[in-house]
């Protein structure tokens, strides 16, 4: 589930002295004398609160079945507090859990904090060639591994068939026909085309592309966002709210989002596979199939979504480590991402899980694996999730009508060039 891609800025003090602490007060040593697994394993998901919570602790259990002497201490972490709270325990020795939940993009900014286990040999990491090739990219940090793929997404438009069909439209290829499709469905419903996310510059960034732009270019080293392609995807989004073919909210995006599309006041919005099962849940949805999901409509040089995912990392700190590296596996085994697939429509990151029954069968993996597989990949670098706090900063003041898409660029270009020294 991505309901937001957390703020940070880097935190570089005490990172390899935290290595050597102790993880979890309550996690407790693995004996080996039996050949048994034992002991505590501290886990902080950070999946949904209410839907995708119940089927990743119900899972969880099951590692114990297999594994009696193990006792899986789960704690449901906010995900937009996750990344800063695990900085701040693993930071400060204690209180860390021994596995994390990962956003992708959290993965490096951990490592090279040092506060990951190196995975390359242990049992977390079974057949490493299994795993898609774009989900493990994320996992590795200067040659090593450092966490393994749990789920993979990308982005797509989510529509109310039923609305469609009283509008009378068609799924928009491109954002100009987007906005005409907004038109007609206002015009013949009364209900706004579509809610367009203002609160978290993730769900900029597919516009971001659509215009052939990117926030950095990692292989160069040199600062993209405030050229003139992000410029004009700037303009793209505020002349969306502007024309009236979308509307917008500051603050509390991801709930206005959801709770417009589900009521039906709202024919479309921007979103991936983790929203699926929050989505079912509204009352427009409790026929499954008035659900319709699309790639998101191209700009003027290219249609993509960014590439997002959750990895599985331990805790370099931890007093358990066998036994997190045994959790680790199951979780990401092949059984266990079909099941989560059948539970939750979350795509798997293993090549052998989409032969599984559950998998083959799941309507919503057969939509979004062709999008993942050409979703554009975000830089692996340690300050890549440090980049969203100063664009959707000026993403949301240019939604709002408080900076110009230049200024609101150049701002964040700035920014860019201050948390990347020496880049271009």
């Amino acid at each position: 589930m991505r309901r937001g891609i957390t703020a940070t800025a880097l935190v570089a003090a005490l990172a390899l002295a935290a290595t050597a602490c102790g993880g979890d007060d309550e996690s407790g040593g693995t004996s080996k004398s039996s050949g048994e697994l034992s002991g505590t394993v501290t886990w902080w998901d950070t999946s949904t609160a209410g839907s995708e919570d119940k089927v990743f602790r119900k899972l969880a259990e099951g590692f114990t079945k297999q594994h009696p002497k193990v006792h899986v201490k789960y704690v449901n972490v906010p995900f937009g507090d996750a990344q800063n709270k695990f900085k701040n325990a693993a930071q400060s020795g204690s209180d860390a859990p021994d596995v994390i939940r990962s956003e992708v993009a959290w993965t490096p900014e951990f490592a090279d904090l040092g506060y990951l286990a190196p995975l390359d040999g242990t049992a977390a990491l079974k057949n490493p060639d299994d795993f898609l090739k774009q989900a493990a990219a994320s996992t590795k940090y200067k040659d090593k591994t450092y966490a393994v793929p749990q789920v993979i997404d990308s982005m797509g438009i989510f529509y109310n068939k039923k609305i469609f069909k009283e509008a009378g439209v068609e799924v928009p290829r491109t954002v100009d026909e987007l906005k005409s499709v907004a038109k007609k469905i206002k015009d013949k419903t009364g209900n706004t085309g579509m809610y367009l996310r203002g609160d978290d510059a993730y769900w900029f960034l597919s516009f971001l592309y659509g215009e052939g732009g990117d926030m950095v270019d990692a292989s160069n080293q040199s600062v993209t966002i405030d050229n003139p392609k992000g410029v004009a995807a700037m303009k793209v989004v505020k002349d969306l709210v502007d024309s009236g073919a979308a509307k917008t909210d500051a603050t509390d995006g991801w709930e206005n989002m959801q709770a417009s599309f589900k009521d039906g006041k709202v024919a479309m919005i921007i979103n991936g596979p983790w929203a699926v099962a929050d989505t079912y849940a509204g009352k427009e949805f409790k026929d499954k199939a008035n659900l319709g999901v699309a790639p998101v409509p191209a700009g003027s040089a290219a249609q993509g979504a960014p590439q997002g995912g959750h990895n599985l990392a331990v805790y370099a700190g931890s007093k358990n480590l066998d036994a997190s590296y045994a959790f680790v596996e199951y979780m990401t085994s092949a059984e266990t991402q079909a099941e989560v697939t059948k539970e939750l429509s979350l795509l798997p990151t293993r090549t052998s899980a989409y032969a599984k029954k559950d998998v083959v069968d799941n309507e919503i993996v057969g939509f979004f694996k062709p999008v993942v597989e050409t979703a554009v990949e975000r830089p692996w670098i340690p300050e890549t999730g440090s980049l969203f706090a100063p664009l959707v900063t000026e993403y949301t003041k240019v939604l709002t009508g408080q900076t110009t898409p230049e200024k609101a660029v150049r701002t964040t270009g700035d920014s860019y060039r201050k948390l990347l020294k020496g880049w271009k």
